[in-house]
């Protein structure tokens, strides 16, 4: 899939923040200990991101509620704030700020955070986002390389998170821009060698788009055959890849849930012996005018995935835990100059596990039925 929206939903619920959802927090909160996170608990760890279904503040309490009764953690993924961070680790940002209120928020809830910086544009990953005027978009520019390391650091020692994702769905970029790909895969190794020499704990990856990894999304450049996985994508980054995490929205390849291949995420498990991870994804419930789904289909993507590599996830985050009123959005994005993505937006309105009233859909039983079993 060539655009994303997962950025955005983030971006909008620190909005919602400013809004007076929470005080700005006065000092660093750390993540708890191991023998208090439930990271240290021995199994797979559950979440979503944390999406409203309106841009309100009752919503987004709602929505945080939910999220704490049927999962374990929060996904925050943050874009940089380019001239904040070009010279230092330690400025002043508003984006820490938020940072602090939102993981804030998640621990009046009782949840954790998986942390994914990220540099590209969440609405399209073959670009970076908000880079400042004049800016050469490469990882090889020098002051993308220094803000790009000066914000990582500072996540890394404000949150303390255990997972911190350095990219998300790179190979995306990297099929679009392959010359510069080797620029970023070095700036990673950079980072996460900082990483490990301040907090040897912290577990650190990128996430892949397994759909476009396995050749099945059409007009990517340089595409193979399907199923002929492009797994030098994913080994550039050996052996400083402490998790191999895919997003997967199968929709964009199935017309049912239940034409997911049984082999089709179980091939992961058998490239590497290292933890496993569902950074996002999920399956729309309703038909669009484009891609097929029912309530059936949700069912069958979260069985495909437990039943294939569910014993191996380290973590296991489903983009929404309810459907959302697109108007909302739409006006917001239209106000923002985004009414061009309004209608990528609309093909994941029902991917939600509950409805956008919080009703449950028959997968939200089998998820925390997967939750509960120890």
């Amino acid at each position: 899939m060539k655009q994303r929206l997962t950025v955005f939903f983030a971006v909008l619920l620190a909005a919602t923040l400013a809004c007076g959802t929470a005080a700005p927090a006065a000092t660093p909160t750390p993540f708890p200990t191991s023998a208090q996170s439930v990271f240290g608990a021995g199994r797979t760890v559950y979440g979503f991101f944390p999406t409203p279904p309106e841009l309100t503040i009752e919503a987004v309490r709602a929505t945080l509620k939910g999220i704490g009764q049927h999962g374990d953690v929060l996904l925050l993924q943050r874009n940089i704030p380019w001239n904040d961070f070009l010279k230092i680790p330690d400025a002043s940002s508003q984006e820490i700020v938020d940072a602090r209120n939102l993981m804030l928020l998640a621990r009046q809830n009782h949840l954790d955070a998986v942390f994914v910086v990220d540099p590209l544009n969440g609405l399209n990953r073959r670009e970076f986002l908000g880079l400042p005027f004049g800016w050469q978009a490469s990882f090889a520019n020098p002051d993308v390389r220094s803000a790009y390391t000066n914000y990582t650091l500072r996540i890394l020692r404000e949150l303390h998170p255990r997972y911190l994702g350095l990219a998300s769905e790179i190979n995306t970029y990297a099929d679009f821009h392959p010359d510069d790909f080797a620029n970023f895969i070095s700036l990673y190794h950079e980072v996460y060698a900082r990483i490990k020499a301040e907090s040897p704990q912290t577990h650190v990856f990128v996430t892949f788009q397994w759909e476009e990894l396995n050749n099945l999304i059409p007009g990517i450049p340089g595409a193979g055959r399907p199923y002929d996985t492009k797994w030098d994508q994913i080994r550039a980054f050996e052996p400083q890849l402490d998790v191999w995490a895919i997003s997967s929205y199968p929709f964009v390849a199935f017309q049912h849930g239940s034409d997911i291949p049984a082999d089709y995420y179980a091939r992961l498990s058998t490239q590497t012996a290292k933890p496993l991870a569902v950074a996002e994804g999920g399956f729309i419930s309703q038909n669009t005018d484009t891609f097929h789904g029912a309530p059936a289909d949700q069912v069958a993507y979260l069985l495909a995935i437990h039943n294939q590599i569910g014993t191996r996830l380290a973590f296991w985050i489903y983009l929404l835990y309810s459907d959302f009123n697109l108007d909302s959005y739409a006006k917001e994005m239209t106000a923002k100059g985004q009414q061009a993505d309004v209608n990528t937006l609309g093909m994941f309105t029902s991917v939600g596990l509950a409805n956008a009233d919080f009703t449950a859909k028959p997968a939200l039983a089998v998820w925390d039925a997967f939750r509960s079993k120890p």
